[in-house]
């Protein structure tokens, strides 16, 4: 069974001053998810999974299925406030989704095999998603998750600072932890640190960072349906409160229920945070193009 790819792309672009995942950064104005489905096609991926928006859904559909469809199989999914467990309560008066953890669940009714989830927004590499495949068609049901880490120096900005979760592992390659750090960057001496309290932590090139590239198996929506209830029970009545994907991760991990692969790429990653990025993110496609890794028109 070929694995799938979940693609989040429920975003509002509140930064970026539209919706990202649909403007045009190719030649031929394709948009970055575009070259994400080429690479996973390819690998060998049978059927992406779009978690949208109902404000845009009708219009983003229409769009990739004029592109895609006869090529791979395709559904498109709502993230809503009000897709939530039975029984469970929110406050009226809040307005957003509740996260990236939660908008893999509400595909639970369209996913029955081994996926893969993306940000709609990043480039991940050819590379990636050929290890990434790898990983999901040798998955049993019980078997571990996976994230494909980065190295840092692959994932590093010309144009400013980032933000990474930097992952340790254990002697065996497993996720043992990932921490949010901000405002990284390579000083003029070449050195990659981060202000952490009073003083500034130095990291390595070959540091591990996750981009948000994990590899699931469907036992996922069990154990965040359970997690979900608990974080409604608790966080419910907020207004803002998100129930994040690595929060999930850390629970089954700190809990010893799974263990989280790490795969190592090499692949160089990109992505879109605000319009200023779009000029940037515009050369690094035509660089791709002109050296041949896709043709100037993908489909």
């Amino acid at each position: 069974m070929k694995p799938t790819l979940l693609i989040l792309a429920a975003g509002m672009g509140s930064r970026y001053g539209k919706l990202k995942q649909m403007d045009s950064f190719g030649p031929n104005g394709e948009t970055i998810i575009e070259y994400s489905i080429y690479d996973a096609i390819a690998a060998g991926f049978g059927k992406l999974v779009f978690i949208v928006r109902d404000s845009f859904k009708s219009e983003f559909e229409t769009y990739f299925r004029s592109k895609l469809d006869g090529k791979i199989e395709m559904e498109f999914v709502s993230q809503e406030l009000d897709n939530i467990p039975e029984n469970m309560t929110y406050n009226s008066e809040r307005q957003k989704p509740w996260g990236t953890a939660h908008a893999i669940w509400v595909a639970r009714h369209v996913i029955n095999e081994p996926f893969g989830v993306i940000n709609a927004d990043d480039y991940y590499g050819v590379e990636a998603y050929g290890q990434l495949a790898k990983f999901l068609t040798t998955q049993k049901e019980s078997g571990d998750f996976a994230v494909v880490a980065y190295y840092l120096r692959n994932t590093l900005s010309d144009h400013g600072t980032v933000n990474r979760g930097v992952c340790t592992l254990d002697g065996d390659g497993h996720l043992i932890d990932v921490k949010e750090c901000v405002k990284i960057k390579r000083d003029t001496d070449g050195t990659i640190s981060y202000p952490d309290e009073e003083c500034a932590e130095v990291l390595s090139e070959d540091t591990l960072v996750s981009m948000n590239m994990w590899g699931f198996l469907p036992s996922y929506f069990g154990y965040c349906e359970s997690m979900f209830v608990d974080f409604l029970t608790k966080e419910g009545m907020k207004l803002t409160s998100e129930f994040y994907i690595p929060t999930l991760i850390d629970y089954l991990i700190k809990n010893d229920i799974l263990n989280v692969e790490v795969i190592d790429t090499e692949s160089d990653w990109f992505g879109v945070t605000y319009q200023e990025d779009k000029p940037f993110v515009m050369e690094k496609i035509t660089s791709l193009v002109h050296n041949g890794v896709y043709p100037s028109n993908l489909w």
